[in-house]
């Protein structure tokens, strides 16, 4: 005999066609099934004084501070790496080094070689975090790899003020491997953070996406500071480094902070009915009611990373792509880029021109275009679309390959002119903001709500990889020059 079990919530508005189609035929009355859906809508919490988004924002900035940090500190690598003469003892001199407007070929390439080793952990990582999303818990992912990151900040800033002369191959081997060892545990920490951003909503996505340029403002305006007080390239990294250093421990605090508040808490909820993500998934794997420890009989649904990635793999191939024609150029390229008036005596041309227009106006291209995705979110339902103005940035790599930087040995330049220069970047900065958010905005959109974290997740990891290809291709560029 079948039994006809009523679902719909009690309080709920019916008609007799609604009804009908809210009951379930049931063979065996011995069977509990447990009612999904709740008596009362739960009451989601706001967000009180806007702390959260602030905190979002925060957050992003340190997704892209530490290698912002070691990327902007031009100066201090290029004295840490600086040709040492010779006097006629034999010894080393420490008081008197080489102009160091010259560059030797470690000097000129170092940028790129920061790039691979950020970008082939970062990517390495981004993919792991992808798949231990669900097994290894948010607060040990989160706060881990923020410890990790603070201390080896932490080193590199007590390297500052050692004497490297004697060792710098050692020293080059060091920061390389330190640069890795950080870009792995920031990719957990930003992949995770995606992760959150995606469950929570397109204006947190913005928040995350729009921190990270302001991070890379932040240490553009560090580093302009730096040179400003006209301290050496030692005193000035060692003010840089330290600057860092309580930007991160200050992250690592504001996240603990965002943690513990209702808002976030109510959004990290596997909704309906399930432990919260910061818990242990054991209970929603293993079928059981955590109200009640008999088995529930409810089936809960399986994560297949396969479907994410089908439904997602358009959006994923434009981030890649964004990422990987913007490392190939920036900063490897424009940090190499001089102003037309160089060599005349001005401290713009000299000092100042290429952390103002290679950092800090790139950063806030990239700024005002992340924020205008969040705006617009366009092209929605075109993924298409996405992936080809993705491919045409590629148009920017020539046009700055054939603006004024220096040393080159095979490209002629074509274009001396700062403003034109300035317009190329902006264009290319923007364009890579817009991108790079939009997609992070619209793929959520088309999974599932219990698959929203994974497939914000597979986004990093696709960015990752843009990272990685764009990286070993900035070495390429540096060379053909």
């Amino acid at each position: 005999m079948a039994y006809s079990i009523n679902r719909r919530p009690l309080l709920a508005g019916v008609s007799d066609s609604e009804f009908e189609d809210d009951l379930t035929e049931v063979d065996d009355p011995s069977i509990v099934i447990r009612d999904e859906k709740p008596l009362f809508k739960p009451h989601e919490p706001s967000d009180k004084y806007n702390m959260a988004i602030i905190i979002f924002y925060f957050l992003g900035m340190n997704t892209l501070i530490p290698w912002g940090f070691f990327v902007t500190a031009d100066d201090y690598w290029m004295f840490k790496f600086r040709d040492i003469h010779v006097n006629n003892t034999g010894r080393h001199n420490y008081t008197h080094t080489e102009n160091l407007e010259r560059r030797n070929d470690l000097q000129a390439s170092f940028t790129s070689y920061l790039s691979v080793a950020s970008a082939i952990p970062n990517t390495l990582f981004l993919v792991v975090n992808t798949f231990i999303s669900k097994k290894l818990s948010l607060r040990t992912r989160m706060v881990g790899s923020q410890t990790i990151v603070l201390a080896l900040f932490i080193l590199t800033t007590a390297l500052v003020r050692v004497n490297t002369d004697e060792w710098q191959d050692l020293f080059f081997i060091i920061t390389l491997s330190t640069v890795a060892a950080i870009n792995a545990s920031c990719a957990i920490f930003g992949g995770s953070f995606m992760g959150i951003a995606g469950r929570i909503g397109s204006g947190y996505i913005t928040a995350m996406m729009g921190g990270q340029a302001l991070g890379g403002i932040f240490t553009a305006l560090a580093e302009i500071g730096s040179l400003w007080i006209g301290a050496s390239p030692v005193l000035s990294g060692l003010v840089y480094f330290i600057i860092g250093d309580v930007m991160l421990f200050l992250s690592l605090v504001a996240y603990v902070i965002l943690e513990r508040g209702v808002f976030f808490k109510y959004h990290m909820l596997d909704r309906p009915g399930s432990e919260s993500l910061i818990e242990s998934d054991r209970l929603n794997h293993a079928g059981y009611n955590s109200q009640n420890t008999e088995y529930s009989g409810h089936r809960p649904d399986v994560i297949s990373y396969s479907r994410i990635f089908m439904k997602t793999w358009h959006y994923g191939l434009s981030n890649a792509l964004t990422f990987l024609i913007t490392i190939s150029i920036y900063p490897a390229i424009t940090v190499l880029v001089d102003s037309q008036d160089k060599g005349k005596g001005y401290a713009w041309n000299d000092v100042y021109f290429v952390p103002v227009v290679g950092y800090l106006l790139f950063s806030v291209g990239d700024l005002c275009g992340r924020i205008s995705a969040g705006i617009l979110e366009w092209p929605k339902n075109r993924p298409w679309l996405v992936i080809f103005l993705s491919s045409v940035r590629i148009l920017f790599i020539p046009a700055i390959l054939f603006c004024n930087a220096q040393p080159r040995h095979h490209l002629p330049v074509y274009i001396t002119e700062d403003i034109y220069y300035i317009t190329i970047l902006m264009g290319f900065a923007f364009t890579n903001g817009y991108l790079c958010n939009v997609v992070l905005i619209l793929a959520p959109l088309v999974v599932n709500h219990e698959e929203i974290e994974v497939a914000s997740s597979m986004m990093g990891a696709f960015l990752g990889f843009g990272l990685t290809i764009g990286s070993v291709v900035s070495l390429f560029m540096v060379k053909i020059l």
